[in-house]
């Protein structure tokens, strides 16, 4: 997957790093020249500029991305990136603050295809609002572990299986709930059905391996 983040500050550094870790082709879009070195000191491609600007998100190849995400300190430029990323097709994610005026935040969180507050979320947020899908990352516990909800899709291979049965390297099943019911420590008879969730700690090196394990994909 090829992905885009604009501002390397804190949560942009750490979305880019996981992103990368986990195989995906990561550019970033910066402006300040220190963060601009310490990514590339970090071994990404880099497109020094306002990310605002449209020339320099086509410079970062933003006609060729899968996913942009918003990440710098300004709700109104990570809106102005979001709204030309839109204009290409591209998954977008904005990062908003939780105390901006209700009217400013209808009309930001109106261009992107998902919000992610760093208050809440975090950098495991971002990564997982720009991925998509139904392996959704609540948070990180340590730089090495990740909490994690899974909805269990029609065509995974886990349906029909009981939780006591799955052994997925990299990962423990803690609680399991149907679709719309509270999660609980599952008896170990419990058969898996599609529409369920799991929580799930993941080791970071193994999300990928753990998706195609419990999801197929």
């Amino acid at each position: 997957m090829r992905v885009l983040i604009a501002g390397f500050g804190r949560v942009g550094s750490r979305t880019a790093r996981v992103l990368d870790e986990e195989g995906h082709d990561v550019t970033v879009i910066e402006n300040d020249t220190e963060k601009v070195e310490l990514a590339e000191s970090r071994g990404f491609t880099v497109v020094a500029g306002d990310a605002s600007n449209t020339s320099v998100l086509e410079e970062a190849g933003v006609d060729s991305a899968d996913a942009v995400a918003g990440l710098t300190g300004d709700p109104t430029v990570n809106a102005d990136v979001c709204s030309t990323a839109d204009d290409y097709g591209c998954r977008t994610v904005m990062r908003l603050s939780e105390d901006l005026p209700e009217e400013i935040y209808d009309e930001y969180e109106s261009v992107a295809d998902d919000v992610i507050y760093p208050e809440r979320l975090g950098a495991a947020g971002a990564k997982t609002a720009l991925l998509g899908g139904n392996f959704n990352a609540i948070g990180e516990l340590t730089e090495d572990l990740q909490l994690t909800t899974v909805t269990v899709t029609d065509d995974a291979p886990i349906v029909g299986r009981r939780v006591s049965s799955l052994d997925v390297d990299g990962a423990r099943i803690y609680a399991h709930g149907r679709a719309h019911e509270a999660l609980t420590i599952p008896l170990p008879g419990t058969e898996i059905e599609a529409g369920d969730r799991l929580a799930v700690v993941v080791e970071g090196e193994h999300v990928s391996a753990v998706r195609e394990a419990l999801l197929g994909e």
